[in-house]
Order: C-alpha cells, then sequence, then structure tokens
C-alpha cells in the first residue's frame, strides 16, 4: 500500500511559476516511476511528466522547456516545478507512482488544482 501526498497547487498569473509537491510512503518498491498528470475540463487525463528511481524522465511535448520534474529519493518525493505557466495549464494534477512490490502496484493522489489566470 502507498499513500500519496500532495501540495503546492493554487492560483497563478500566466506566465508565473508554482511547484507542486508530492510525498510517497508505504510499501515502495526500490525500482519505480513517479509521475504527474493533469485532467482539464472536459478532457481526457493526461501525462505532463514522468520520472524513474534512477532519474530518467520524459515530458509531454506542451510542457517540454517550461516544466521540470525531479525527486529526492531519500524522501520518497516528487516535485514538479512549472514555470511559464499558460491559462490553457489550468487543470487538477493528480500526482501518480507505479512499481512492483510483493504484485504490481500504481496509485493515485486526490489531485491538487492548479488555476492560470490573470
Amino acid at each position: 500500500q502507498v499513500q500519496l501526498v500532495e501540495s503546492g497547487g493554487g492560483l497563478v498569473q500566466p506566465g508565473g511559476s508554482l511547484t507542486l509537491s508530492c510525498a510517497a510512503s508505504g510499501s515502495i518498491a526500490s525500482i519505480n516511476t513517479m509521475g504527474w498528470y493533469r485532467q482539464a475540463p472536459g478532457k481526457q487525463r493526461e501525462l505532463v511528466a514522468v520520472i524513474t528511481s534512477s532519474g530518467r524522465t520524459n515530458y509531454a511535448d506542451s510542457v517540454k522547456g517550461r516544466f521540470t520534474i525531479s525527486r529526492d529519493n531519500a524522501k520518497n518525493t516528487a516535485y514538479l516545478q512549472m514555470n511559464s505557466l499558460k491559462p490553457e495549464g489550468t487543470a487538477v494534477y493528480y500526482c501518480n507512482t507505479k512499481g512492483m512490490s510483493r504484485t504490481f502496484y500504481d496509485y493515485w493522489g486526490q489531485g491538487t488544482q492548479v488555476t492560470v489566470s490573470s
């Protein structure tokens, strides 16, 4: 069982920055991924960025060059630094982690609202 606790969402103006945090606890596999997804009103949930326990990253084309995902393995915490935010970035952002303990697991946080508006 893995629990994810998210923080950092809020209101930011276009062009501004915001950093999200996701702290994982529980039976975390040594080899795992942590990632951020988002879901805007009327749209499907989409991958924003993902990072493996070894530090390999992947980003959605829409956020490349503006967002940076990182992690602190000692704290089991992932971060999403979001720069140059656009109104279309308004969405609920969800933290996710996947791994293999006794069995494969796939857990989600509750989500945190990010609103980009002037």
